[in-house]
């Protein structure tokens, strides 16, 4: 409690001497003697507390002892003086003791006056007879409690059943401030709510999430000088959608043949709440269904005739089960008996036969009748022979059947041409001369490109005569041996009849003549400039047709076409509008409509074609589908890539989409986007050419689907009107979200250039772009120059589209007023052959192709071996397409041939092999030891043929 001192003396002096001491440091003389209890140390009932100052009101510091003789008080190490002293002096009713209390005042000037090393302090010192006693120290501070902050709490959007965390750190204060959540201005406690946990550092923290947790939060601090208040931070609790259960499968929407069955599913279980995501996937799904149709009954042959009976009658019977009636089919029609005189009605009443009233003319007149008959035959017999020997002749002399005229198309017969003139660089071997005097296709390196001059690509002929010589000119009703004269000045047609020759002609314009693609199921069709495509004659080798600068293919596997006779084929692209039409009318064509032929080719083996597209393919924002073109015009769905089928096969990449096909006809890749997340590539470029004024300058910017084939005819119009290539041409993603694209012009230099009013910014629609199909947009700025002296210009492209992407063209050329030649920008790497037949169309030998098709059909106690190539080779989807082929290996390869055409990557798939042969060499035996060797041998292929 204090320091114990003697009763006689404190500090070598006498307890007066103390008192005196004391007082005199104090000013006043302390009384010599107090009633008190002698012997007895003071004891403290009351210590000075700790205390805080509020803005400027003092505080009291009290002490009360017993028994005391004095009490003072000793503030930082310095007495108090005695005039600030409150002392009274009372007896306490219980002890009969006198107790001393004193009080004195602290003020926040003095507070704030002190700089020592320590807070503000004060204890008590009381005397008694035996010494002094000190009471513990209390420290004084000047409270207070900032403004702002330190930590507002923030806002938060979670899930339900979530964990919310609310952090909080209040302002500086003296005292520590004490924090308080309020929900909606009502104190929220844990107290109530085992959900709710307020620790010691202030966070608010909820466990589980529930829809009534949302709200607007606040943070209270408070101490005994004021409450602060933080920002509101505003929860939401949101709930996500989840789909209910589908629906029972909708009836066959057709009574008979191949239809569509659907079901559906709502976004309700439960539905999206407080902005909660929308269900991911599909609401509707669709399946191919077959309704039975109904098969009407047919009789069968007639019995035979039964015996003569006794009354001179026959029967004979026939039953309804050629075919019998299925699926609500009709009976048969008719009597299934039938009953005869067996005797020409002679026969008496008892049933015996009256051989002798006949008279002997019936018997002459029956047999002139009979003899009569017969003549007449035998001379319309040899009228009918006659009649066709003479038809024959005259068909002889056009060499063609007639029965099937024209039923394909306007055209794929080859016609032999006249290479390039010698050195010509668009072409990679111009050297080489054709043969002018053989029929057939010629197949050196074609490319149907375009250049500023076509007559320096194709050299006009003198006037000749060339022979067609051509399988397809049978099914197109042309003569096998038709001569055509080419006169001098008009050349030859260097691609089939029906295709376009120059590739130029093919303008955006071409969008108001609306021209399907070619399909078995036409009766007739003119060549159309709206027609691009190849041709080839494959036999059992096979081979490859390209489309050169299209991105569009088509392999023709080895095996595919029987050994004798050989085929010719053609492949051909729509360049006018697409014919496709689509039911729910936001499907949009990926991709060029390609159609392969001839219609009825017996294929052993299925071809690939490869066809580039412009999606961002993902899953879950795209349903793409592969539809071909069936009678009057319409298209119906073969599969959706995403499906696994038996009849197709389609495997999609970043930029292609390769299909395995059996069955000729057109084929297009058309997409339905499932959320406005779904992306489509557009090719962006700008080109530039001077006006009909020498002052003017022309500026156009195109936006056109991400596919070679649709920007070859932005090249070919541009070829046309002169036009150059101002900057590499850029990707910009558009999005499925309903918002326009812009195109605006930028930074053009001001006192050079002048550009007409109110078009520096366009604006395409949202379904513009989106359902352009292929077909090219652009738009067009007009500028004028101030000086014929100003030659350069400048200026920036912005193509946006709202709410989206953004790309920017940068233009810096040079303008001048003589014509450039337009500069080849549209030349590209696969523009080579057009057709390609025998080993050099593929990237594997024939000899390890057959090895590995030999080594992994053959199923073993592990597994079929062919579904552990197609592993490797990343092609393990779909495998019940490739279990019903023959060889599965070969139709795997033929897929990889397609996929890797243009880089031929040999060394992946000998690195496949290899890790094939490392899998199973855990068991080896002499067969697998030959699977070994023989992949170490394609291995070294690899390494030299690279």
């Amino acid at each position: 409690m204090g320091r114990i001192v003697n009763p006689k003396y404190c500090l070598g002096i006498s307890i007066n001497q103390s008192v005196f001491l004391f007082a005199g440091a104090t000013g006043d003389i302390l009384p010599d003697s107090l009633p008190s209890v002698p012997g007895t140390l003071p004891h403290f009932m009351k210590e000075p507390e700790d205390a805080y100052i509020i803005k400027s009101n003092p505080i009291k510091l009290l002490c009360r002892a017993v028994p005391a003789l004095q009490i003072f008080f000793k503030c930082n190490g310095e007495w108090v003086h005695q005039n600030e002293h409150v002392s009274r002096e009372y007896m306490d009713q219980n002890t009969g003791l006198k107790v001393r209390e004193v009080l004195i005042n602290v003020s926040r000037q003095q507070v704030e006056d002190f700089h020592g090393p320590e807070d503000y302090w004060c204890l008590c010192v009381a005397w008694s007879h035996l010494g002094t006693s000190k009471s513990r120290k209390a420290t004084v501070h000047i409270a207070y409690l900032r403004k702002n902050f330190e930590q507002d709490p923030q806002g938060k959007e979670v899930p339900i059943k979530g964990m919310i965390v609310l952090h909080c750190r209040p302002p500086e204060g003296v005292p520590a401030a004490e924090v308080e959540w309020l929900k909606n201005e009502e104190l929220v406690s844990s107290l109530t709510d085992d959900n709710i946990d307020t620790r010691a550092d202030h966070n608010l923290i909820i466990n589980e999430a529930r829809l009534s947790d949302s709200g607007n939060y606040t943070c209270l601090a408070s101490n005994i000088v004021a409450k602060r208040r933080s920002s509101t931070a505003t929860v939401v609790v949101f709930v996500n959608g989840g789909w209910s259960l589908w629906t029972e499968w909708s009836p066959c929407n057709v009574p008979c043949g191949r239809g569509v069955q659907k079901r559906s599913r709502t976004c309700t279980n439960p539905a999206p709440l407080n902005g909660g995501a929308f269900c991911q996937g599909m609401s509707v799904q669709k399946i191919t269904c077959n309704a039975l149709c109904p098969i009407d009954g047919g009789w069968e042959e007639w019995s035979a005739w039964t015996l003569c009976s006794v009354q001179c009658e026959r029967q004979r019977g026939r039953e309804c089960n050629d075919p019998p009636p299925r699926h609500r089919g009709k009976m048969c029609d008719g009597p299934s008996d039938t009953t005869e005189n067996c005797t020409g009605g002679m026969c008496s009443q008892n049933g015996k036969l009256l051989h002798d009233v006949k008279p002997q003319s019936m018997d002459g007149s029956n047999d002139v009748a009979l003899y009569s008959g017969l003549g007449a035959g035998i001379i319309a017999v040899t009228v009918l022979v006659v009649a066709v020997m003479l038809y024959r002749k005259n068909q002889s002399d056009y060499g063609v059947d007639v029965i099937d005229s024209s039923a394909l198309t306007g055209g794929f017969q080859s016609f032999n041409f006249k290479t390039t003139r010698q050195g010509n660089p668009l072409l990679l071997n111009s050297s080489l001369q054709p043969d002018l005097t053989v029929g057939g296709t010629y197949s050196s390196p074609i490319c149907f490109q375009d250049s500023i001059d076509n007559k320096e690509l194709f050299d006009p002929l003198p006037d000749i005569k060339v022979k067609v010589q051509s399988s397809f000119m049978v099914s197109l009703g042309v003569a096998d041996r038709a001569e055509y004269h080419a006169a001098k000045g008009h050349p030859p047609e260097t691609f089939p009849r029906g295709l376009n020759r120059d590739y130029s002609n093919s303008t955006v314009e071409r969008r108001s003549t609306k021209k399907g693609l070619l399909t078995p199921n036409s009766p007739h069709l003119n060549p159309t400039k709206d027609q691009l495509g190849t041709t080839g004659v494959f036999g059992h080798l096979g081979g490859r047709l390209v489309v050169p600068n299209t991105g569009v293919s088509l392999l023709v596997p080895h095996g595919a076409i029987a050994e004798d006779p050989t085929s010719e084929m053609f492949m051909v692209i729509n360049q006018g509008e697409s014919s496709v039409q689509t039911e729910e009318g936001f499907e949009i064509l990926l991709g060029p409509e390609v159609t392969y032929g001839p219609p009825g080719i017996d294929l052993s083996r299925p071809v690939a074609m490869t066809i580039a597209h412009c999606a961002e393919v993902d899953a879950d924002n795209w349903n793409v589908q592969l539809k071909r073109k069936i009678q009057d015009n319409k298209w119906e769905e073969v599969m959706s890539v995403e499906d696994e089928s038996t009849s197709c096969y389609c495997l999609m990449d970043s930029s292609s989409c390769h299909l395995l096909l059996d069955q000729p006809g057109s084929y297009a890749l058309v997409g339905e986007p499932l959320t406005q997340a779904a992306v489509k590539r557009l090719k962006l470029a700008v080109f530039g050419s001077m006006g009909p004024n020498p002052m003017d300058y022309s500026l156009r910017v195109y936006c056109v689907d991400d596919t070679p084939h649709a920007f070859q005819g932005v090249v070919a119009t541009e070829t046309c009107r002169g036009g150059q290539l101002l900057e590499e041409p850029k990707i910009l993603p558009f999005r499925g979200n309903t918002f326009s694209l812009q195109v605006s012009i930028q930074d053009v230099p001001q006192f050079l250039w002048n550009i007409k009013p109110f078009t520096t910014c366009q604006e395409f629609s949202f379904s513009q772009v989106w359902c352009s199909n292929q077909q090219p947009l652009h738009c067009a700025f007009s500028l004028e120059r101030y000086s014929p002296t100003t030659t350069q210009f400048s200026c920036k492209i912005s193509v946006k589209q709202v709410k989206g992407h953004e790309q920017i063209l940068q233009v810096y050329t040079s303008v001048a007023e003589s014509k450039k030649e337009s500069v080849l920008f549209f030349m590209q790497t696969d523009c080579t052959v057009t057709s390609q037949t025998g080993p050099k169309a593929f990237k594997i030998p024939l000899s390890i192709h057959q090895r590995i098709c030999a080594t992994f059909d053959t199923a073993n106690t592990k597994g079929k071996d062919w579904q552990i190539l197609a592993q490797k080779l990343h092609l393990d989807r779909n495998l019940l397409y490739f279990a019903k082929q023959q060889s599965p290996s070969a139709v795997i390869l033929s897929l990889w041939e397609a996929q890797h055409q243009d880089t031929g990557d040999l060394d992946s798939l000998a690195s496949a092999l290899e890790e094939i042969g490392k899998i199973q060499s855990k068991s080896i035996n002499s067969t697998e030891f030959k699977k070994m060797h023989f992949i170490v041998m394609f291995r070294y292929f690899c390494s030299v043929s690279a």
